[in-house]
């Protein structure tokens, strides 16, 4: 495989440093190649095991295809709650259906979105404006207000931006409606788990009893 996995780290993080700055009064910090912001709360609605499965299941798909591509194309793989998204460019609609297969083979991933275009591989002057919008996608999540933007990834390819996240419908409409509405993105893909309203109550943590009062001395 190519070494675009880790330009596309080190693009992201730059497009995400400079919107920081344009936010202002958020310190960044870089944690494994993502800037995170701090003074905001970011909530991930998958589970801790989840998110680890998600992690390790992305690294098995990237080392499975290896082989398979024979150095050919450029795949970028993601994996949310177990679902594998598949983005990028394949020589041959012979790797494109491969590259699928080899993903769903994978222990514990539940289903493969492929959306492989058969072209040749993206340029690099096209991955840094799609890092650039990944970024601005995300920072006008966080700037809609009550829009729970932790909950949501954001993945750009060629100018398409793809959304992933455990999500209820109202916020899955909302979260395109965003994204349609920032510069530089041609196509919206939703990719969610819809909930209801009810199953997203039973996913937040409840909150604590208020502390009874100290009995009088």
């Amino acid at each position: 495989m190519k070494t675009i996995f880790s330009y596309r780290s080190l693009a992201a993080s730059a497009a995400a440093a400079t919107l920081i700055t344009a936010l202002g009064g958020c310190a960044p910090m870089v944690i494994g190649g993502a800037a995170v912001m701090t003074g905001m709360v970011a909530t991930d609605r998958r589970t801790a095991g989840t998110q680890i499965d998600d992690q390790t299941i992305e690294i098995q798909v990237t080392n499975a295809l290896t082989p398979v591509l024979g150095g050919k194309g450029h795949v970028s793989v993601t994996s949310y709650n177990r679902q594998v998204l598949l983005t990028g460019e394949v020589p041959t609609a012979q790797l494109q259906l491969a590259a699928q297969q080899t993903a769903q083979k994978i222990e514990k991933v539940r289903s493969v979105v492929n959306d492989l275009a058969v072209l040749p591989d993206a340029t690099t002057s096209q991955m840094s404006e799609d890092a650039l919008t990944t970024g601005k996608v995300k920072a006008a999540m966080i700037d809609a207000k009550g829009f729970p933007s932790g909950a949501v990834k954001v993945i750009t390819e060629r100018g398409n931006v793809y959304l992933l996240g455990i999500v209820t419908a109202a916020e899955a409409d909302q979260a395109a409606e965003i994204a349609r509405s920032t510069s530089g993105v041609k196509k919206v893909v939703k990719v969610f788990d819809i909930i209801t309203p009810a199953e997203l109550q039973q996913l937040k943590p409840a909150t604590p009893p208020a502390s009874a009062p100290a009995p009088a001395s």
